[in-house]
């Protein structure tokens, strides 16, 4: 699947609003683990393929700064209106940035944004990003990521399955592919690991873990 292909696909899930991965509240795997990055108050955090995610409500009432990408428009202006705030809305290149208070979300693709557009980040909250991509494009978004932030502290969700028993998206993410794409940059801890209750939508046993991943520049 190529990059256009996926973002028809992910376009058409939030026009047929097929969005059963959104969550209501913030996920309790944030809530329990972003002290792990340490993170200074005022920090500014990237969450990418943010969705209407109310993820980035939580951070921002924990007093940091919270930039999302968000391919869906729908999704965007969502998020705003479910918070009953109007955001301030600017054209930025190919993209769009919607913003009020601590949040601001760039809406189009997030191989189209760019370095100087998001500025200086601080950390990274990847819940829905890296599992959503076949393996092809999940390489190239790791790659791109990397040139948006450089090696900044991120908090990482994955899941853990066996990727025959269901055709995804989310996809199966294991540590030897983590370690193949930031394996120069990062150092991995394993924060947690839990078991999908009912396995993962009914079909299939799997794991969902959550990663620390340190620069080495940082952790060595």
């Amino acid at each position: 699947m190529d990059v256009g292909s996926n973002a028809v696909f992910w376009q058409e899930k939030w026009e047929r609003g097929e969005t059963g991965f959104h969550e209501a509240q913030a996920n309790p795997l944030l809530t329990r683990h972003l002290s792990a990055l340490d993170l200074q108050a005022g920090a500014q955090i990237f969450v990418p393929l943010c969705g209407m995610s109310q993820d980035m409500v939580w951070l921002a009432g924990q007093g940091y700064r919270v930039t999302g990408c968000e391919l869906s428009d729908i999704a965007v202006r969502g998020f705003f209106s479910g918070l009953g705030i109007t955001p301030v809305i600017v054209e930025a290149g190919p993209l769009r940035c919607f913003s009020a208070g601590e949040i601001r979300i760039f809406a189009g693709n997030i191989f189209d944004l760019m370095p100087d557009m998001l500025g200086p980040t601080d950390g990274i909250y990847d819940r829905a990003a890296l599992i959503a991509l076949p393996e092809e494009l999940r390489r190239a978004y790791a790659a791109h990521l990397l040139s948006l932030t450089g090696p900044v502290p991120e908090l990482l969700v994955t899941l853990d399955y066996d990727q025959s028993c269901l055709k995804g998206p989310p996809f199966s993410v294991s540590e030897a592919f983590l370690r193949e794409c930031y394996g120069d940059v990062y150092a991995f801890t394993l924060l947690e690991s839990r078991t999908v209750e009912g396995g993962l939508k009914g079909r299939c046993p799997a794991s969902e873990n959550v990663w620390r991943l340190s620069p080495l520049s940082l952790s060595s």
